[in-house]
């Protein structure tokens, strides 16, 4: 009887912090030397758990459209820093700052992006500078 409830135990223990062990690091995808500024248009939003995917399309100095994907915090994350769809909907066009992927792809981590109003928000997430409190 002890034995089952140890396993029990131990099983519900590692299936508690098999998510942790997924999660990444800033760092371990992001890379801190390569900053990029980037003007697009927001084309989708994927607001998931852990983290929330803006796809956006960037026009290239040529004039071609080349698509990006950037990670910001979760959807309650967003919420709280006032990151709606309301405020950032579908086909907005807007400046995000944030950290390209270590690979080098169209991939990045915003830290913080720019309405054409002016208004300027935080995308919470792993980015240096994203939740501002780490100023």
């Amino acid at each position: 009887m002890r034995t089952t409830f140890a396993v029990i135990v131990a099983l519900g223990a590692w299936l508690m912090a098999a998510p942790l062990l997924a999660h990444h690091a800033f760092s371990s995808e992001f890379d801190i030397g390569k900053p990029l500024k980037l003007r697009g248009t927001l084309t989708k939003w994927e607001m998931i758990n852990p983290h929330s995917w803006f796809h956006i399309d960037v026009k290239g100095e040529d004039g071609t459209v080349v698509p990006w994907l950037i990670e910001g915090g979760s959807p309650n994350q967003l919420i709280r820093l006032g990151v709606t769809k309301k405020n950032l909907p579908i086909g907005a066009e807007f400046i995000i700052e944030g950290y390209q992927a270590r690979d080098g792809t169209n991939k990045a981590v915003g830290r913080n992006f720019t309405l054409a109003d002016g208004r300027s928000f935080l995308l919470g997430g792993s980015a240096p500078g994203a939740t501002g409190s780490d100023k």
